[in-house]
């Protein structure tokens, strides 16, 4: 009897998964007789912010949903594009100055986004989601909370019984924004809540007395923007949530988790800004901006950036999706969340529990012709394999992999089980990256080397590859940070990479073909005239931008 039963089970999957694969067939064939752009909506997320841009009976009566909305452009999907119930949808939009890009899908792919109007609540307060804050309002307070100290004093001389837990709210992220947090920290302790942020890395205390009953407030408020269980308190949970702030919008990351003395919770600041960032802006020496531009001119091959969590891979390679980004090429990424959007780009996200993994949504990715291609992290062979293959047949694709060093990606790889001859043909460059906080240019005070350093230096200038510019060792000036207003009093003001670059040439693809470690590699690499992280830190010391203690706390003690 068992047996029958799952024999059943086996049977009525793969009939669904025939009628599924049946229905996106004939999508297809609508898709390119109307000459309207197909996409699999099983694999796409959908903004319910965007979708309530249609009510619920009117986007099933004409087949059709908005699935995303970036400012005033939005993507919209119908079962018939070309259907005189759709054409007078879109025309709707249009009439609100929406700006359409349209595509034809399956009536089970409309079915599954329609499924998220179940999460669109009544609009009798702010929607579930976003917070559609007093702009002059916070923009006010943005211009206000200069300093730790001034948001500390601004969250003391609240007054919960005046105002609203939402304006309080809003306080806290003003001053976030203000300070350019990059993390909002709540740690309920025994009899207190501590508030903190996270600046150039470093987390701050703003408020060490936050009391718990106007905690368990900020706590409620956050989990209803957030969608996340109010009355569940044992358990982790993620959310996200949008602060509206006239054209520009700021994703909040949540997550939420169970701690001895209360619920503790981590917000993400994932301000558009943070990423608007040219090449020039990211600290790449001119040299190696020159072989970074040149590898992107290629049609195809990849571009791999190693280093841990938080040391600005994603700023990075969005960077040069924004340079290799133009109206002739598409763009199609796979992310572990999409962070930040990004116009003219086609974003997909990692969904665990729909199957849609970076392996499987990367094969899916395929199929939509794509000219460049970014995968958040290669995390398993499968995915290495077909991004590999990817690169090998006429794509270029950007990813990341945890390795300490530029050299440590090919390791890490062949770890995966991926071939050592696959590895060579398909590679054009690795990058490894940390970030150094950046000497505030308002209060940094000159100082004298120390003789270990001009040791260093001497030892440096005769050793470094004749593409760096020799001027840069010419004169040994060092500056110390002092602290003023505009750094907050750290002396620091914002960060910048420090980094190596590993071009991959034919020497070093027959090296890696003899299964030569991650040491041989690099020594290979230095004679070759890599320069390292910490050489190019001491370059960015000696020039001024920041000091050795910032290049030692990520690279480790100078080796002279």
């Amino acid at each position: 009897m068992k047996d029958d039963t799952n024999d059943r089970s086996q049977l009525n999957s793969f009939l669904a998964k025939a009628h599924q694969e049946a229905e996106e067939r004939d999508a297809q064939r609508r898709a390119a007789h109307a000459a309207t752009p197909y996409i699999d909506l099983s694999t796409q997320p959908v903004q319910t912010d965007a979708l309530e841009l249609i009510p619920e009976k009117d986007a099933r009566a004409a087949k059709v949903a908005v699935i995303e909305k970036k400012g005033d452009h939005i993507v919209v999907v119908a079962y018939d594009p070309a259907g005189a119930a759709a054409k007078k949808v879109f025309e709707g939009l249009e009439k609100k100055d929406f700006k359409l890009k349209k595509f034809c899908v399956s009536e089970s792919g409309l079915a599954r986004a329609w499924d998220f109007y179940k999460y669109i609540t009544e609009k009798t307060g702010p929607i579930t989601g976003r917070i559609d804050v007093d702009q002059q309002r916070v923009e006010g307070l943005i211009q206000k909370l200069t300093t730790l100290t001034l948001v500390k004093d601004e969250i003391e001389n609240f007054d919960f019984k005046k105002f609203s837990t939402a304006q309080m709210l809003e306080i806290v992220l003003a001053g976030a924004l203000k300070n350019r947090a990059s993390d909002i920290h709540f740690e309920p302790t025994e009899k207190a809540v501590k508030l903190r942020y996270r600046i150039d890395g470093d987390l701050h205390d703003v408020l060490t007395d936050l009391k718990p009953p106007m905690y368990a407030h900020i706590v409620s408020r956050i989990k209803l923007l957030s969608n996340l269980k109010l009355n569940v308190r044992d358990e982790a949970q993620d959310g996200r949530f949008t602060i509206g702030l006239g054209q520009k919008e700021i994703e909040i990351r949540v997550a939420v988790a169970p701690s001895e003395f209360g619920e503790v919770i981590v917000m993400r600041v994932l301000d558009p800004d943070a990423i608007n960032l040219s090449m020039g802006d990211l600290g790449l020496r001119a040299d190696d901006l020159a072989i970074v531009e040149k590898e992107l001119k290629r049609p195809n091959g990849m571009i791999l950036n190693t280093g841990p969590t938080g040391s600005g891979k994603t700023t990075t390679l969005y960077a040069f999706l924004k340079h290799a980004n133009s109206p002739e090429i598409k763009i199609i990424t796979i992310e572990d969340p999409i962070e930040y959007h990004v116009a003219g780009i086609e974003q997909t996200q990692v969904d665990e529990e729909a199957k849609y993994t970076f392996a499987n949504g990367l094969k899916s990715l395929m199929r939509q012709d794509p000219d460049v291609i970014l995968i958040g992290e290669i995390r398993d062979k499968e995915t290495a394999e077909i991004a590999i293959q990817a690169a090998l047949t006429g794509h270029l694709v950007f990813s990341t992999v945890h390795a300490n060093e530029a050299a440590g990606a090919i390791p890490r790889l062949l770890d995966l089980g991926v071939k050592a001859t696959s590895i060579g043909p398909s590679m054009d460059l690795i990058i490894a990256q940390r970030l150094v906080k950046r000497l505030c240019g308002k209060c940094k005070t000159a100082a004298k080397p120390d003789a270990a350093l001009e040791g260093y230096v001497r030892k440096l200038k005769a050793s470094l590859p004749k593409r760096v510019d020799a001027k840069l060792l010419e004169k040994v000036t060092v500056f110390a940070p002092k602290g003023c207003e505009a750094c907050g009093g750290s002396g620091y003001r914002g960060r910048i990479g420090i980094y190596e670059l590993l071009p991959i040439s034919k020497e070093l693809e027959e090296l890696m073909n003899k299964g030569a470690g991650e040491i041989e590699i690099q020594e290979f690499a230095v004679k070759q005239g890599m320069v390292t992280m910490q050489q190019d830190g001491i370059l960015k010391v000696v020039a001024g931008i920041t000091t050795v203690d910032e290049v030692e706390k990520v690279t480790g003690p100078i080796e002279i």
